[in-house]
């Protein structure tokens, strides 16, 4: 699953070690030469691609913009994690906007949403279901309301082990015959640190239809 991931406590995959996203955090490599570097034990957090947004159309009306029904669009996605807990918990909270075609009477909006925790960029190991609710009132078209979800992710799986640790807090002087060599074009270094990596990436729960029609559009 690939991921639009916003910077907070955490990475999406080995290489966004280089994604210049720095803060506190457990590992910093600097000092060297071609590396600067933060991660932490604390997840990324951000929204798994394409499912950021819900399209619901008038039925018999086909895919087309005249038959919109509603639509929906998750943001403002949040993180909020302790990265000296034990276990590590992370919790997240987003906001999910919605837009109705017509506004004429009440209506309450049930739309689905899901919370997954994926470990080394690609393996789901947990996923949670939810529902955001909004209500409109007669004459209103939108509606917004808060959502949340969490992870538990076991410290010691989200830690470096202590030898590629130490390689990548190696010291690279100008003039060393490895000072321009990026320990992360180590294979084994890569997957250790892709191992070590969590994310709590959150979307809606589309069917297969709205899943095509956002990958599409």
């Amino acid at each position: 699953m690939n991921a639009k991931v916003a910077c907070g406590a955490g990475l999406l995959g080995a290489m966004a070690l280089l994604a210049g996203c720095k803060t506190t955090g457990e590992l910093v490599v600097q000092d060297g030469v071609g590396i600067t570097a933060v991660r932490s034990t604390c997840p990324a957090v951000g929204i798994a691609d394409y499912t950021g947004d819900i399209t619901t159309f008038r039925i018999g009306g086909g895919q087309t913009a005249g038959a919109i029904d509603l639509t929906g669009a998750i943001t403002d996605v949040r993180g909020h994690c302790d990265p000296k807990s034990n276990p590590v918990e992370a919790n997240v909270t987003f906001k999910v906007l919605a837009t109705r075609a017509d506004g004429r009477g009440e209506r309450v909006v049930n739309l689905p949403y899901f919370v997954t925790v994926v470990r080394g960029g690609n393996v789901v190991i947990a996923k949670r279901l939810g529902t955001a609710t909004v209500h409109f009132a007669d004459g209103q078209t939108r509606g917004e309301v808060m959502a949340s979800g969490g992870a538990t992710i076991n410290k010691a799986d989200a830690t470096l082990d202590s030898a590629v640790r130490a390689r990548l807090l190696k010291q690279r002087k100008a003039g060393e015959a490895d000072a321009a060599i990026d320990p992360l074009t180590d294979p084994e270094v890569r997957a250790a640190v892709a191992k070590a990596t969590f994310e709590v990436l959150v979307g809606f729960q589309l069917t297969p239809e709205q899943l095509q029609y956002n990958a599409t559009r």
